[in-house]
């Protein structure tokens, strides 16, 4: 529990630095993010007892769906999504996530769904919904928030099956491994320079991503997910709006509103919903040792 919500806690808090990136160009700026992320993952095996773990090319084909979903793909989808709507709109969207984790994660496992995860669910949401507050926007940019939903929750669900092989902190590096390359694609069908030399302040925003809100992040995240299952660790993606706004509110950005108030302990109460009853359903993992050798 501990890891899923420094996970979503480190990156709700990053907005604030995220804004200081707004004149850099977006895909090369994540790429360095991603390879930087990469190089301190793959360092950190190396100088630690974990094992790296040999796995076949079609798993290293569904990590860099992962990446291309989770990453790239959710990049997009909110730099497109920015263009037409208000940001609170995307975080409305995307805060919708509790409830498809509550519903896909028992049927990508062939589950029954259980009804008090999902009145959890919808209770986050709604906290969530009262902390973003409402917005105004096109279609155009609701389908491309929607997109970013969908990126959210594949990052999760589509990295399940690989949490039963390969440890969280090997899959993070297997995905920050992937991404860079993606995003470079990316950049070059879009107008502009893909790259520049950042500035200081850019350079420290890009260096805070990769380390905090990239390494740390993903192996807190896959940790809680690999413990909890989707379903529960999916209420905490809750606590990314609330990181948001509690950090505007320590930098004085942004007063703290009784709907912003009330929101936040919406989501504590759908939170403990989701936890008090039912027994843990981890991601069960592989025993098995002969395919593994240390770095």
């Amino acid at each position: 529990m501990a890891q899923c919500a420094a996970g979503m806690t480190f990156v709700g808090a990053s907005l604030p630095v995220s804004a200081t990136l707004t004149e850099y160009p977006v895909f090369g700026g994540q790429a360095l993010r991603y390879a930087l992320a990469a190089a301190i993952l793959l360092v950190v095996l190396r100088c630690s007892s974990a094992t790296w773990v040999r796995v076949p090319v079609r798993e290293w084909l569904r990590a860099a769906l992962v990446s291309g979903v989770g990453l790239v793909a959710f990049s997009i989808c909110v730099v497109e999504a920015a263009r037409h709507v208000e940001p609170s709109v995307i975080g409305a969207v995307v805060g919708v996530s509790p409830i498809v984790f509550s519903l896909t994660g028992p049927l990508a496992e062939r589950r029954r769904i259980r009804p008090q995860l999902v009145l959890a669910a919808a209770t986050v949401c709604v906290g969530v919904v009262l902390v973003t507050g409402g917005g105004t926007g096109s279609v155009v940019g609701f389908l491309f928030a929607t997109g970013a939903l969908a990126g959210e929750v594949g990052f999760s669900l589509l990295a399940v099956p690989l949490l039963k092989r390969v440890s969280p902190l090997q899959l993070s590096a297997m995905a920050c491994l992937c991404a860079p390359p993606l995003l470079i694609l990316a950049g070059l069908t879009r107008p502009g320079e893909l790259l520049r030399m950042p500035t200081p302040a850019e350079a420290a925003a890009i260096g805070y991503l990769a380390v905090v809100v990239t390494a740390v992040s993903f192996v807190c995240w896959y940790s809680g997910l690999r413990a909890l299952g989707p379903e529960r660790a999916g209420l905490f993606s809750g606590l990314m709006p609330i990181a948001a706004l509690s950090t505007s509110v320590l930098l004085g950005q942004e007063g703290l509103s009784p709907l912003g108030l009330t929101g936040s302990v919406l989501v504590g109460l759908g939170i403990c919903l989701g936890l008090s009853r039912y027994p843990h359903t981890p991601v069960p993992r592989s025993r098995a040792r002969s395919c593994s050798s240390r770095t």
